[in-house]
């Protein structure tokens, strides 16, 4: 054995824990992000946890579209809840650190519920796609124990297909620096910052988020190509409407979802665009979270009509 390979390995492999820079800025700014990123947060939840709710509550909420629609609340709970929190807490400076698991672990988190997200997303395209191009066989096309099914095997596929990539990325060893800019831990950041062969990684990264991205923006665009297609077909302006208002949320959802998504994908370069990056991030990780139950409640005239009872009960 070589004098300094046991040395080497030491100092590879030294990065117990890493520190999360957040956002730049003097003391005053960093508090204000705090407040602000908490007031959006407890919003965000709370407005999706009214959405499960409403569904729960009403029996005729509980039908396939809105089974989705809370599976999709549930989901954007956890993937707010896995990221913002810990992002509050670094803004006063007092909690910038994160352990080497604690950070894996968010990681595996987050990327997961991303995953499910695109999946889930695209499943609910295509529940759009049979309700307007075959409203008469509809209900057994899509009945609520298959829209159930359909939703469960979103989740287990998303957090199932992120296994591979979690595991490469916690193999990796890290040398020198374990400053994170970023307000979160996520993969690019570790592969940039480990002095292992992250070829394997690049790839595999690289192959899922053509598949998980472009596969399920795929499945979205054709059911919207036929959706709106059929939707021109209708001869009066109001049927013509009323048709497009049950996906016009969902359009709107799934628009800001994958532009930020995909702009995280084909960014330029790195340096350049770190700021940019953390600012698309807080628009994925709770601007989204926060605006979808507005998005689905302000377009959404069944959600409406049971947020206004449930009003004028209390």
């Amino acid at each position: 054995m070589e004098p300094g390979t046991g040395v080497e390995k030491e100092n590879q492999s030294s990065a117990q824990e890493f520190i999360l820079l957040g956002f730049p800025g003097n003391q005053h700014l960093q508090i204000s992000l705090s407040v602000v990123f908490t007031m959006t947060y407890i919003l965000a939840v709370t407005g999706n946890f009214a959405i499960i709710a409403l569904v729960m509550a009403h029996p005729h909420l509980q039908t396939p579209m809105y089974i989705f629609l809370s599976n999709l609340s549930f989901l954007e709970i956890w993937y707010t809840t896995a990221c913002v929190p810990k992002a509050i807490a670094i803004f006063p400076g007092k909690s910038r650190t994160i352990s080497f698991v604690g950070c894996i672990l968010q990681m595996y988190v987050i990327f997961s519920l991303g995953c499910t997200e695109f999946f889930l997303l695209s499943v609910m395209a295509y529940d759009r796609y049979l309700a307007i191009c075959y409203p008469l066989h509809y209900s057994t096309l899509m009945s609520s124990t298959k829209s159930g099914q359909l939703a469960f095997l979103c989740w287990v596929s998303g957090f199932l297909f992120m296994i591979i990539h979690n595991s490469l990325v916690a193999r990796l060893s890290f040398c020198s620096s374990n400053v994170i800019n970023n307000f979160f831990c996520g993969a690019d950041s570790l592969i940039f910052l480990s002095c292992s062969d992250t070829s394997v990684v690049k790839w595999v990264s690289i192959t899922m988020g053509i598949i998980v991205i472009l596969g399920s923006c795929l499945t979205t665009l054709v059911s919207y190509i036929f959706i709106i297609s059929t939707i021109l077909k209708i001869p009066s302006a109001q049927g013509r409407q009323k048709a497009f208002s049950t996906c016009s949320a969902h359009l709107i959802v799934v628009v800001m979802w994958y532009g930020s998504s995909i702009f995280l994908y084909v960014r330029v370069s790195r340096q350049s665009s770190l700021d940019i990056h953390k600012f698309v991030n807080t628009l994925n990780t709770i601007v989204t979270p926060l605006l979808n139950p507005f998005i689905y409640t302000l377009k959404n005239k069944e959600v409406k009509e049971a947020l206004w009872n449930v009003l004028r009960r209390t």
